[in-house]
């Protein structure tokens, strides 16, 4: 059974929205929110300086990049995301070794006493085995999902981010220590939007995930504080 703060923290709050807007919201769920993510939307339009803001509001920052280039740029990159002060910065294990590798080394470089933790990302919620198929990957989802969570825990990567559909196999692989976020987590009765593998928040703790990215069901709703109770709620009693 878990704690009312304890499920609270389990919810990384999708920050895809202006700066503004950004930082109301957080205030709003001030003495609630202890995680946010900064995505592509965000940090292209305010650069490293959304991040500190956060950080000065109390919270944990994911920045949610996606580093997904040649080696030497992710390492600088990486490098870079590490120096705003994120404590989560994600890459796409489809980079293959070399690249995953390097990103660690840019973060590494920094000697910091509690370092960035590099979290893989396997395949995208928005994306199913047909997806997969009409870019030339064939098979089931879920084994390349595998496939990529031990090619980047291999290389440096602290933590995966996967579809609630595998976090359990990837859960039952790599122990109660491995950190695994998901995404396409929808509360009862919630939209899906464009995610494809989705779960109730409660479904996706219950299979073994670490942490729940929970944006559209909190940041569109009229009253965003009363969401995120609700949330909290669903959690709890599905605990």
């Amino acid at each position: 059974m878990l704690t009312e703060q304890e499920a609270a923290d389990t919810i990384i709050l999708a920050l895809d929205c202006t700066r503004q807007r950004a930082l109301e919201i957080t205030k709003e769920l001030e003495g609630r929110l202890a995680w946010a993510k900064v995505g592509m939307t965000l940090y292209y339009q305010e650069g490293p300086s959304v991040v500190t803001a956060l950080k000065e509001l109390g919270l944990k920052v994911f920045l949610d990049l996606k580093l997904f280039d040649i080696p030497f740029q992710v390492e600088g990159a990486a490098r870079a995301a590490a120096q705003s002060g994120a404590d989560l910065v994600s890459l796409h294990g489809l980079g293959g070794a070399e690249m995953i590798s390097a990103a660690a080394r840019g973060v590494a470089s920094l000697e910091a006493p509690d370092p960035t933790k590099l979290i893989a990302i396997t395949v995208l919620t928005s994306m199913n085995r047909q997806t997969l198929a009409s870019i030339g990957v064939e098979g089931e989802v879920a084994a390349e999902v595998e496939r990529l969570a031990t090619l980047a825990l291999e290389n440096g990567a602290n933590g995966l981010v996967c579809s609630p559909e595998e976090v359990a196999r990837l859960r039952g692989m790599l122990g109660p220590e491995a950190l695994l976020i998901c995404p396409g987590v929808r509360p009862a009765g919630a939209k899906k939007g464009d995610q494809k593998r989705t779960a109730t928040p409660a479904e996706a703790l219950a299979r073994g995930a670490s942490k729940l990215v929970i944006g559209r069901p909190i940041m569109a709703a009229d009253d965003p504080r009363g969401a995120f109770d609700a949330i909290v709620e669903e959690i709890c009693e599905g605990a």
